[in-house]
């Protein structure tokens, strides 16, 4: 097994559009480069059109890149196509991949046999994942009478049922309520126990803050970090938020007019949040709160969200809307 799960070099992917002397070229990816350690969790976070889909298409097989080259599990994606298919689990979201007609355990036995296992094999591999996420109790049911979380777990066993070495997670709690949410995850550290190696791309913060070890922002086909969720944070401290329970107002106005804050927001209860936009700034207004008289004082860094928004900037927040 290779060190490296998933590799990328200069990998860009062009897409062309109209007729061939008034054509327009889209470039999805511009030259991507990325390591992911065998093992490890790795969050792919990024608006729409970002280029996580056709990044993904890509590790797949189903896009051949225009440049550079992408390498799972130490093949090639273009040179060793059928390697990279039988170490590859896909985990898409919404209706596709699923068969509603068939049930459960007969969507599995299908999508094993496309596995190239026998009979049996597929079987017990059914009958075993199906336990695991939960749905022994409606094997025999047709799936288009399952809900979407249903839909969801479902889909994460067809993703197991070759026993990959790198899975693919598109979106992976989309539809689930916040206790199978919870499940999921949990699922995912065990999977993680195993040597498995978890590529998921999300809009979901929390998730990405509660299962991945590192994550990668991408904008407009480029890669613009990959970090721990904390590294992150700590990147933006310069917008360091301060919380004070009690506060004049001549002290906020005051506050409000130093360089280097943000906004100063005042809270119904009588306290206020004041935002900074440079570093040190922040031990400045403290010192401003508690020569003013306040004393109930505190700081905080920003969630992985306002990383997020903060580095990828206002198109984030269209991708907010809709997963909201």
């Amino acid at each position: 097994m290779s060190d490296i799960a998933v590799s990328t070099t200069g990998l860009r992917r062009e897409f062309r559009s109209g007729r061939r002397r008034s054509a327009t070229t889209t470039v999805a990816l511009d030259g991507v480069d990325l390591s992911i350690p065998t093992g490890e969790v790795h969050g792919l976070l990024g608006p729409n059109g970002a280029g996580k889909t056709t990044l993904c298409k890509i590790l797949s097989t189903v896009l051949l890149p225009t440049a550079g080259s992408a390498r799972v599990a130490g093949f090639d994606v273009v040179d060793d196509t059928d390697a990279v298919r039988r170490r590859m689990g896909i985990v898409f979201g919404g209706e596709r991949g699923l068969y509603g007609r068939l049930t459960a355990r007969r969507n599995l036995r299908y999508w094993g046999a496309l596995h190239h296992l026998g009979d049996a094999e597929a079987s017990r591999r059914a009958d075993e994942l199906l336990e695991r996420v939960g749905l022994t109790d409606r094997a025999d049911e047709h799936v288009e009478t399952f809900s979407r979380g249903m839909k969801q777990r479902l889909h994460l066993a067809r993703g197991l049922i070759g026993d990959p070495e790198v899975l693919l997670l598109d979106e992976p709690t989309t539809g689930m309520d916040p206790v199978a949410a919870r499940d999921f995850r949990d699922l995912v550290g065990e999977l993680r126990g195993e040597g498995r190696t978890i590529l998921i791309t999300t809009h979901d913060m929390v998730e990405a803050e509660s299962v991945c070890e590192r994550v990668t922002l991408i904008d407009r086909g480029q890669l613009l970090a990959t970090e721990s969720p904390r590294t992150l944070g700590t990147w933006i401290s310069r917008f360091e938020r301060v919380d004070v329970d009690v506060v004049d107002q001549a002290v906020l106005d005051d506050i409000a007019s130093m360089p280097g804050v943000g906004t100063v927001t005042r809270r119904d209860d009588g306290g206020a949040r004041i935002e900074t936009t440079e570093d040190g700034i922040a031990s400045l207004v403290l010192r401003r709160l508690l020569d003013g008289g306040s004393s109930s004082v505190r700081t905080s860094l920003p969630s992985l969200e306002e990383v997020y928004l903060h580095i990828v900037g206002d198109r984030a927040m269209d991708v907010q809307r809709t997963e909201r």
